[in-house]
């Protein structure tokens, strides 16, 4: 059953709702975390869209304008990072009705937008709805720690080891 959710920008005062928020669940982030995401908020470099269920703090996503992944910095695409859920508003419509306020920004201002997800089984949920969203991969393979993996080689599966997905304006209609 899918709840509405508001989706709105972070403010100024969200850095204690968001780290509490977070705090306990397995998606918890130090506060320094939070707080350089309000500062890049400021600046411009992120875009924060958080979601509200009668004012009680869901979930998160960030779009960044200049990605650390290498093959998105140079073509000029955004990505989304750090997409987050706290666990009892999942499977309620939180995280599309959040996804689709991140991407209705983004493509008013970009093309195309990325994201990656991790390649274990606690990204499942992720994997399934970006691409169900029309996401595909960028076709350059897994990277780990922001590099492509050669082949042969051998690779910690962690939070580092992604497969990065890109989706045009013109798939969105």
């Amino acid at each position: 059953m899918a709840f509405r959710v508001e989706i709105r920008r972070m403010q100024a005062g969200d850095v204690d709702r968001i780290f509490i928020g977070l705090a306990d669940h397995d998606i918890s982030k130090p506060r320094v975390y939070v707080e350089h995401c309000w500062q890049e908020n400021l600046t411009g470099q992120r875009i924060t869209f958080l979601a509200l269920q009668r004012d009680d703090f869901a979930g998160w996503g960030h779009l960044v304008r200049e990605s650390e992944y290498a093959f998105f910095r140079e073509h000029g695409i955004p990505e989304i990072q750090n997409f987050d859920v706290i666990p009892p508003f999942r499977r309620q419509g939180v995280g599309s009705q959040l996804m689709d306020a991140i991407e209705q920004w983004a493509f008013e201002q970009y093309d195309t937008i990325g994201i990656g997800f991790g390649l274990y089984v606690d990204y499942g949920t992720a994997q399934r709805m970006y691409v169900k969203r029309g996401y595909i991969p960028d076709g350059r393979g897994m990277i780990s720690h922001n590099h492509p993996v050669v082949p042969g080689s051998h690779v910690l599966v962690d939070d580092d080891l992604i497969l990065f997905l890109i989706k045009s304006k013109s798939n969105n209609t």
